[in-house]
């Protein structure tokens, strides 16, 4: 994809995000675009940049360590978001390079965190992965034990919670796993809810969702190594 395509299609995005913005009940507010940049290098990145996102999410800590830290020099304003899964080993520099953490999701990776947030006096802003569709392959906290481990993160580990995340199985229909993903984070006196992803996005934001991840659809197809 060429960079003009990139910017093309990130106006795109927007616009189908307002549409759906107009539609949807209630008003949670504007809808956050977080651009994830995976597996897309510096320069595939920066037309993005300069055409107005300054919201990008990445799956790995690694991937995101050998770009993000120059990326985020030349562009003080980014804010940049961890939407993968977290190992513990991981925690410390995670902690020191997000500014959002999507995926905390079990008891070990929420007392990892609460150590690096004391140690390195940086607070990323949280949120718990629910596996809605309880698939036993993907991260997440089941949605029956989402409420109790919020209270956990808070209670336990000390830990601000600002919101909840899922990731729908593939080829269902996302709507009633956005519908539980928003009665859990009210549940749970949250107001905010990241979900929706290329293929779903507009769906994400009538049914509620406060930001969603928009990769593929912004940058085309990715080429895994």
């Amino acid at each position: 994809m060429t960079k003009d395509q990139s910017v093309e299609r990130l106006t795109a995005v927007l616009q189908k995000i307002a549409a759906a913005e107009e539609v949807r009940e209630g008003n949670p507010g504007p809808v956050t675009l977080v651009a994830v940049s995976k597996t897309f290098d510096a320069d595939a990145i920066r037309p993005v940049i300069a055409a107005g996102a300054r919201v990008f999410g990445e799956n790995k800590v690694q991937e995101a360590q050998e770009k993000w830290p120059a990326l985020k020099a030349e562009y003080p304003d980014i804010e940049l978001r961890l939407l993968g899964p977290l190992q513990s080993n991981k925690a410390k520099d995670a902690v020191a390079l997000f500014d959002v953490i999507e995926s905390v999701d079990r008891e070990k990776i929420a007392a990892e965190i609460s150590r690096e947030i004391a140690r390195q006096g940086r607070s990323p802003r949280l949120y718990v992965q629910v596996n809605t569709g309880r698939e036993p392959q993907k991260a997440g906290i089941d949605p029956d034990e989402a409420l109790a481990f919020v209270a956990r993160c808070r209670d336990v580990h000390g830990l601000t919670i600002e919101g909840l995340m899922c990731i729908p199985p593939a080829g269902e229909d996302p709507a009633p796993h956005f519908e539980l993903l928003a009665a859990l984070a009210d549940k749970a006196g949250l107001a905010r809810r990241s979900m929706g992803m290329s293929g779903d996005y507009e769906k994400a934001v009538i049914y509620g969702a406060t930001s969603v991840r928009v990769g593929s659809a912004i940058f085309g197809a990715r080429t895994y190594a």
